[in-house]
């Protein structure tokens, strides 16, 4: 603790933030370069441009202003809370390191590393510190790109291998990772000593940018060719300024980047308090698209709770509650346990060693801690690790799919050097050319011999037993040193690995599936989502799991099925839809040698099935998205990592290793059954994306810009003033485009398939169903009850028909402008609405469902209140008091609206074939 508190803690300073620069995008990013930018022309076209200058124009430009400056104080917001909550998340993800203090290893938490703390740093851990090993297995390696940018793992030694303290292979550098092997180390600089010191919404702006930019030119030019000269007092240069800026605002959704960046913050919250951690927003949105889901098994779909039920001596299989008991009866058994407990890399904690085996904690990955406790049952571990010294050994990793562990007995010098090996029985069994019975006794291993372990093995694997096969082989001493030629000892080692080996036994193994697993996988498929299942494990156990909760059918296909030709229908006629097979071709399991020699046409049919498990993760995932499929894989192993960083969304759980959790997008803290909420939540954040949008578009884009084309095409009245425009699309708009973000999922949310990588943010049906049908609704009903205010009260709808500013004989120009502050005022109102759900019906999801709706339609009618009520305004603003019946009229329009969308949504469940369904966005 001393130590502790004068280096530090092992944690790196956050560098200073560029506080200027966040400023300036604040300020200018996004549309507020836009806004100052319209700010700036209509202070011009007040003054000096205005004569006389209109306060009109000076309110205008000081509201935009203002709003400018939201925008930026919104932003600023935004980022703070979005890092916050960014920040929560890593903050619980601890990094935990195995470490030497007062004679036992402990795991400790990374910040709290100090120099001279001895390390373990097993396959998948990351180095916390920087490191000098002095002992290292053969295989140890390191990946350094994080650092150096070179994809090729570093060969770790114990040996300086260069003057450069950064290039020699004896150092472990913090942040970079063990990718295979076993290091041990010393540290020996910690914290800052240590050497590591939105594409649919642009595409949206881009199309709105290219309109906005279309109109204004369209009102320019037919300002300059034709108003200008036949109409010269109807729009001068001032007020063409404020119009060409009204369509600005008209245009641009004010409140779309906040109610984005809203959006996929409060979702990545609400993942939060469901343990599941989105490293990005990005992902959240991702998440939403996944049409198909790639498993491990093992610790994933499995508890990874293994634990040892069968053990097999001879030909002879037995439950392991025998085994104690058969010990001083059977040489083999004793020798089976020897061999378990000698050729494991588990560790058990020293601060559980007096509780009960099944309660202690074991250091080391779930088949060592469960093969490690049936030694235990069997003599103690600690004995036999002593009276065996391990001279050399190489861990397990999945392209052998072997461990072996070289010992020696000092106490017994004369049985020299036993190679002891652990592992695939598919792979180890051709290995083996003999077996020791159950007297002890070394007996020739036959092909009937083999055929009755092969008979024991597919028994236990098709009940979903883990088989492990263990096996020896004595060596005569040699004079090679492993520390001073670790290639060449690995060698001869590896040459002694291929044949005469003596197979001591066999045990089964199983590790349950979660609890949860049937329900989550029934959930996801009925989402549209195909779960494939992953696995290094032997095929039957694999079909044995994956039957057992539900992945795949009993009578699954096997790799036969890919050669054939016929016509393979997809569900809804695309390429990159689900398959739509009968009961029995939708199912096929694979082993990894039968997925290594697939040719194109059988990945073809492959990627087609509904329900698959197979091995060789990587090549699955890239195959998959190449058919245009956009995929996830879940994973928590090291072996896991290439394949969580090549899919759409990695997915990793929280218990797993560091490399698969850095790997990952997302992390499944508590429950795998989570990951049903991160889909749900990943498509809500995009469905409520596309309600903002819906809700933006018809009030705060297409009424708006009609009375401006209107006023300078027909002559008629800007029925909408320009100040008006902006507190519907800064005030209005922007309070009920967040509250949008808040919608809570709609009710077959996972009962519909996921969307097409084709779909866009917006499509045309948005854009249809928000212009031609809210947006012309709205329009419509606004002009209208504006002219007829207007008509009511003598000036008529003709008069001002190509009118150009002309006062009808016999009404004052006050008299007319009163009147059309009103009839503006009315169409205010009007266009202050609300857009809810889409095909569900309000009885399905009822607006108090959203908490802050209500807030905003209140925040709404506030706005509308101040600026319309507010004698002061009346002149400045021109504005004025509408009429007590047309604040009710809007209110039955609205009524109208819903009764008529209610009516569309339910022609649209009722008749889903009908154009009507196939126009429904």
């Amino acid at each position: 603790m001393v130590l502790l508190r004068d280096v530090g803690l092992n944690k790196l300073t956050a560098p200073p933030s560029n506080w200027l620069m966040k400023t300036v995008t604040y300020l200018f990013g996004g549309f507020g370069s836009i806004l100052f930018v319209a700010a700036i022309m209509v202070f011009v076209a007040w003054k000096p441009l205005g004569d006389p200058p209109a306060l009109a124009n000076l309110a205008l430009a000081i509201v935009l202003v203002l709003v400018w400056l939201i925008q930026a104080a919104f932003s600023f917001w935004q980022d703070f809370s979005s890092g916050r909550v960014m920040a929560s998340i890593n903050t619980m993800l601890p990094d935990q390191a195995m470490v030497l203090r007062e004679g036992n290893w402990s795991s400790v938490e990374g910040i709290k590393l100090v120099p001279g703390d001895v390390l373990k740093i097993g396959m998948g851990n990351k180095v916390p510190a920087d490191v000098r090993f002095f002992d290292v297995s053969s295989d140890a390696r390191l990946d350094r790109s994080i650092l150096t940018g070179e994809v090729k793992p570093l060969v770790a030694t114990v040996k300086s291998t260069d003057t450069n303290f950064l290039e020699s292979a004896n150092i472990g550098l913090a942040g970079t990772n063990c990718t295979t092997g076993t290091l041990y180390g010393v540290i020996i600089s910690t914290g800052d000593n240590t050497v590591f010191g939105k594409k649919e919404i642009l595409i949206f702006v881009g199309i709105i940018t290219a309109l906005m930019v279309s109109m204004i030119l369209l009102v320019i030019i037919v300002w300059a060719a034709w108003l200008r000269k036949d109409y010269p007092d109807w729009i001068n240069v001032p007020t063409l300024i404020v119009d060409c800026v009204s369509i600005t605002v008209a245009f641009i959704p004010e409140g779309l980047p906040i109610a984005v960046t809203a959006s996929l913050t409060i979702t990545a919250g609400i993942m939060k308090k469901n343990k599941i951690l989105a490293k990005s927003l990005k992902t959240v949105e991702t998440l939403g698209a996944v049409n198909v889901i790639c498993s491990d098994k093992t610790g994933t779909i499995t508890k990874n709770e293994m634990t040892v039920t069968d053990f097999c001596i001879g030909y002879h299989p037995h439950p392991v509650i025998k085994a104690a008991d058969m010990v001083d009866q059977s040489p083999t058994v004793a020798r089976l346990a020897m061999l378990s407990g000698v050729c494991n890399a588990g560790e058990f904690d020293v601060s559980t060693r007096d509780k009960p085996i099944a309660e202690r904690k074991v250091h080391g990955d779930a088949t060592d801690r469960a093969v490690l406790m049936f030694a235990e049952s069997i003599m103690p571990t600690a004995r036999l690790r002593s009276l065996w010294r391990t001279v050399y050994r190489i861990d397990f990793n999945s392209k052998n799919k072997f461990m072996v562990n070289v010992c020696q007995n000092d106490n017994d010098p004369q049985q020299g050097i036993l190679l002891t090996i652990k592992g695939a029985p598919d792979v180890l069994i051709g290995k083996c050319s003999t077996y020791i019975d159950q007297n002890g006794d070394i007996q020739e291993l036959g092909n009937e011999g083999r055929s009755v372990i092969e008979t024991i093995k597919n028994r236990w694997s098709s009940q979903g037993k883990r088989v492990i096969l263990l096996a020896q082989k004595p060596l005569s001493q040699v004079k090679l040193n492993s520390q001073e030629q670790p290639q060449v000892y690995e060698e001869y080692i590896m040459g002694n690995v291929t044949s005469d080996m003596t197979l001591v036994g066999l045990v089964a193994i199983v590790d349950p599936p979660r609890p949860e697993m049937s329900e989550v996988v029934r959930t996801l498929k009925g989402a549209g989502i195909r779960i494939f299942m992953v696995t290094g494990d032997f095929k039957l156990t694999a079909k044995a799991i994956a039957s057992e909760c539900g992945i795949v059918s009993q009578e699954a296909n096997d790799i036969h099925a890919l050669d054939y030709d016929g016509s393979l229908h997809d569900s809804n006629g695309s390429k990159e839809g689900h398959a739509n097979f009968s009961e029995s071709t939708k199912s096929i399991v694979l082993s990894g040698s039968e997925i290594r020699n697939l040719e194109e046409d059988q990945w073809d049919r492959l990627c087609q099935y509904q329900e698959a498990v197979f091995a060789r993760c990587l090549i699955i995932v890239k195959k998959l998205q190449q058919r245009g499929l956009i995929t996830a894989m879940t994973g928590d192993g090291v072996n896991d990592a290439p394949s969580l960083k090549a899919a759409d969304v990695g997915i990793a759980i929280g218990s797993g290793s560091t490399i698969a959790i850095e790997a990952a997008d997302l992390v499944l803290l508590d429950s795998f059954a989570a990951i049903v909420e991160a889909v749900r939540y990943g498509r809500v954040a995009y469905d409520n994306l596309r309600k903002t949008i819906s809700y933006l578009l018809p009030a705060g884009s297409f009424s708006e810009f009609w009375p401006v084309l209107t006023n300078v095409v027909f002559g008629l009245p800007q029925i909408l003033s320009s100040f008006l425009m902006i507190i519907i699309c800064c005030f209005t708009d922007c309070a009920a485009g967040v509250t949008l973000a808040y919608e809570a999922p709609e009710a077959d949310v996972l009962n519909r398939p996921p969307r097409s990588k084709k779909d866009r943010l917006v499509d045309w049906k948005l854009i249809l169903h928000s212009y031609a049908f809210i947006g012309l609704f709205e329009t419509t009903l606004s002009f209208t009850v504006s002219y007829w205010f207007a008509q009511c009260k003598g000036l008529f709808f003709s008069d001002l028909w190509f009118g150009f500013g002309k006062t009808p004989d016999g009404m004052s120009d006050d008299t007319k402008n009163n009147i059309l502050n009103i009839a503006s005022s009315i169409y205010f109102v009007n266009l202050v609405v609300i857009v809810r759900t889409r095909r569900l019906s309000l009885i399905n999801h009822a607006p108090w469902r959203n908490p802050y709706l209500l807030p905003a339609i209140v925040f709404a009618m506030t706005i509308a209140i101040f600026f319309l009520y507010v004698p002061k305004f009346h002149s400045v603003l021109d504005t004025a008091v509408v009429p007590v019946e047309y604040w009710f009229l809007p209110f039955a329009f609205g009524i109208g609206l819903l009764l008529f969308d209610e009516t569309r949504k339910l022609l649209v469940r009722k008749y889903p074939g009908s154009i009507l369904a196939k126009m429904a966005w």
